[in-house]
C-alpha cells in the first residue's frame, strides 16, 4: 500500500511539474520567425527586427532583475509590459523582447542600467537542445551547430548567441535552450 501511495505520489508530482511548464512557457509571447529549413535539432530562420530591452550580463541574477524591474514598471511611463520568450544573451548583454503591443512606443527605462535598442531582421542557424543553462552546455551546443553549418556549407556573418525559454523551475530535461548563429548562405 505504502509502495502504491509513493508512486501515485510520483505521478500526480511529475503532472503538476509537466502542466507548470507546458503552460508557463506557453502563456508569453515570443519573439516571431519564419522556418526557412529544418534538420532534426537543427533549423534555418528568419528572424524580423526585434525591439529589446537589454541589459549588461551579470553572473549573479541582477541582469534579470533589473530587465524585470523594467517590465514590471520600472520604467518612464511606470506601464507594465509581459514577459516574453525567449531571453536572448548576445553581444556580453540580456535581453527582453518587447512585445508587439509595445514595440510602436516602447517606455522609455527608469533605470540607466536598462537601455531599450533593436535587433536587426537576420537569418539565423539554430542549434536546439535541453538542460540548464551553463557555459559548458552552450560551448557543447555551439560546436554541434558550427559542425553542422560545415556540413551545410553555411557561413556565419555575425557572433553566436543564445537563447532561453523558460523559468528557473522548469526541470532541465524540458527546458528549450537554443544557440543562434547568424549566416549569409541562402537556404
Amino acid at each position: 500500500m505504502r509502495t502504491l501511495f509513493r508512486v501515485t505520489l510520483g505521478l500526480l508530482a511529475a503532472a503538476i511539474s509537466i502542466a507548470a511548464c507546458a503552460t508557463s512557457r506557453a502563456g508569453y509571447e515570443t519573439a516571431p520567425y519564419k522556418v526557412i529549413r529544418t534538420d532534426g535539432a537543427f533549423e534555418i530562420r528568419d528572424y524580423p527586427e526585434l525591439k529589446i530591452a537589454t541589459t549588461a550580463r551579470d553572473k549573479d541574477n541582477s541582469s534579470f532583475m533589473r530587465l524585470f524591474r523594467y517590465i514590471d514598471g520600472g520604467n518612464v511611463a511606470q506601464e507594465k509590459i509581459a514577459m516574453t520568450t525567449p531571453v536572448f544573451m548576445v553581444e556580453g548583454k540580456m535581453a527582453f523582447v518587447v512585445p508587439e503591443k509595445h514595440k510602436a512606443a516602447t517606455p522609455a527605462p527608469a533605470s540607466a542600467e536598462v537601455m531599450v535598442d533593436t535587433l536587426k531582421a537576420r537569418r539565423v542557424a539554430v542549434y536546439r537542445y535541453s538542460g540548464s543553462p551553463s557555459q559548458d552546455a552552450e560551448a557543447q551546443a555551439l560546436a554541434k551547430l558550427k559542425a553542422w553549418l560545415e556540413q551545410n556549407k553555411l557561413t556565419e556573418s555575425a557572433a553566436a548567441f543564445n537563447a532561453y525559454y523558460d523559468p528557473p523551475w522548469t526541470p532541465a530535461a524540458m527546458r528549450r535552450n537554443e544557440v543562434l548563429v547568424p549566416v549569409t548562405t541562402k537556404q
